[in-house]
């Protein structure tokens, strides 16, 4: 039995083991957090320790609610299953039945503004923090920053989990267990710190590309369903030049909105491989391999 909070969750954290490591930096905080709210109540010795533990539970009892729990809320919040289809057709036009792929969408569409936030955020932190460093005020304005973009970081995680689907933290990473000065270099020894400044960073390029990409598509696809249209009623040629005008002959007006249409669902399929990538990308760089107490 473990007699440290510390040694609880190292045997927490193995009896997790193989599981998501959003699931396990959950499980790890909320140990923590009850662990030591309990013995600060029954006292710092063996055996408020021991208390604690008891009434909290053992780490392979712990580790088994959470994953029943999980696969108990992954069961309620899955998306009733679709039809399958078995044509290539179907699957295609199907797109548009896929929450996935406009949860996806909107996150691009959302990308260029959480990207510039979070460029701002980083490099006027950094900035700030360096230009202080010589100075007293420094250290708390560091540990702000730094406390700053775990915050960041938890807010990226639900939107990525809300609308791409991939889960992630629902809970703030762990402080390291000891002093101030332990837990505030547990802060900048940890490399998530790092990576997800870096995330941070290149998300304001990837926000750029995402943005651009989603509204070139969408604007695309609007402009060739609405250009037989807007000819056929304002009597104007829908494609220029700078010197000409270009009229659509009758007969290729079904065929440009037909591929007005086609965009519109490349474009949704787009989006989805570009949420399931981003949301490995994602997953990488802000939870990292907590369950081997990284």
């Amino acid at each position: 039995m473990a007699n440290t909070v510390e040694e609880y969750l190292a045997e927490l954290r193995t009896a997790l083991a193989g599981s998501d490591p959003a699931l396990v930096q959950d499980a790890l905080y909320d140990a923590e957090d009850f662990l030591r709210s309990a013995i600060a109540e029954h006292g710092n010795t063996p055996e408020g320790v021991s208390a604690a533990i008891d009434a909290y539970g053992t780490p392979d009892e712990i580790a088994a609610a959470y994953r029943d729990a999980e696969a108990t809320a992954a069961m309620v919040l899955r998306a009733p299953a679709r039809k399958e289809q078995s044509t290539w057709y179907g699957r295609f036009f199907g797109i548009i039945a896929d929450p996935s792929a406009w949860g996806a969408l909107f996150y691009m569409l959302l990308a260029l503004a959480t990207g510039t936030l979070y460029f701002s955020v980083v490099v006027a932190g950094l900035s700030t923090t360096l230009g202080l460093a010589v100075l007293i005020i420094g250290i708390p304005f560091a540990l702000l920053f730094i406390a700053t973009v775990r915050a960041i970081s938890l807010a990226e995680g639900r939107l990525v989990e809300g609308l791409l689907g991939e889960r992630m933290p629902r809970r703030p990473r762990m402080a390291q267990a000891g002093s101030m000065w332990e837990r505030i270099k547990g802060w900048f020894t940890d490399y998530r710190t790092w990576t997800t400044m870096l995330y941070m960073l290149l998300q304001m390029f990837l926000g750029i590309w995402y943005f651009t990409l989603a509204v070139l598509g969408l604007a695309l696809s609007v402009g060739l369903l609405a250009a037989p249209i807007v000819q056929v009623v304002f009597d104007t040629p829908v494609f220029r030049t700078f010197e000409h005008g270009y009229y659509l002959y009758p007969w290729a007006m079904p065929l440009v909105m037909v591929g007005g249409i086609l965009v519109f669902f490349l474009t949704l399929w787009m989006a989805k491989g570009i949420g399931y990538l981003h949301a490995q990308y994602a997953k990488v760089m802000l939870v990292g391999r907590v369950e081997r107490g990284a």
